[in-house]
């Protein structure tokens, strides 16, 4: 195989995983983001706190992703890494390069939330504001995409391309914070799919 080769099929993968995404994304925003937010505020989901603790483990990652990177290039002086230093470094880069990535997403898009939860922001539920209004928020971190998703999926894909046998938990450790973000209201379910996207091209 020629030494192209490789990124090539990463890139054209890539590509047609941006492409998914926007089709997915397209058919949550008619069909399904404005129903499922609806559902999930008038059964009062919210209100069960395993819910919110189902979303916490991705901001504890980014906040401790910092001190590991330091860590393992602390390590890094008395000796090549291992398989597993290797792994953990290309997790905790991912995860910091994902959520910046959220975040200049975020200010591209704009996106109104489910519901207001942080600095009186409008949302679909208090002020039935929805939609993308690229560049006008700058600065505000919008719904789009998912920062809890993106993070968590990044870390992720690495764990899922360098260990095999545990993917199985890649994929339980998804869907509990997919359960968590929907059923706390902080997300539409299209913010949650681009989240998972741009978080597994990231860790790829």
């Amino acid at each position: 195989m020629s030494p192209g080769t490789g990124f090539d099929r990463l890139l054209r993968c890539s590509l047609n995983s941006i492409a998914l995404c926007g089709v997915l994304v397209a058919v949550c925003y008619y069909f399904v983001d404005r129903p499922v937010a609806f559902f999930v505020h008038r059964h009062g989901f919210s209100h069960y706190a395993v819910l919110k603790w189902l979303t916490y483990p991705p901001p504890i990652m980014q906040a401790w992703a910092p001190a590991l990177l330091v860590g393992l290039m602390v390590r890094r002086a008395w000796g090549p890494f291992s398989r597993w230093e290797c792994v953990l470094l290309a997790a905790g880069v991912s995860i910091v390069l994902a959520d910046q990535f959220r975040e200049s997403l975020a200010d591209l898009m704009g996106r109104d939330w489910p519901e207001t939860w942080i600095d009186d922001n409008p949302s679909l539920i208090r002020d039935n504001a929805y939609g993308f209004h690229p560049f006008e928020k700058v600065g505000f971190s919008g719904s789009f995409p998912s920062g809890h998703m993106a993070r968590l999926v990044a870390a992720a894909a690495v764990f899922w391309i360098a260990y095999p046998r545990w993917r199985w938990v890649c994929i339980v450790a998804t869907v509990l914070l997919a359960v968590g973000l929907l059923g706390m209201n902080y997300h539409f379910v299209g913010d949650i799919v681009a989240g998972g996207f741009v978080g597994g091209i990231v860790g790829t």
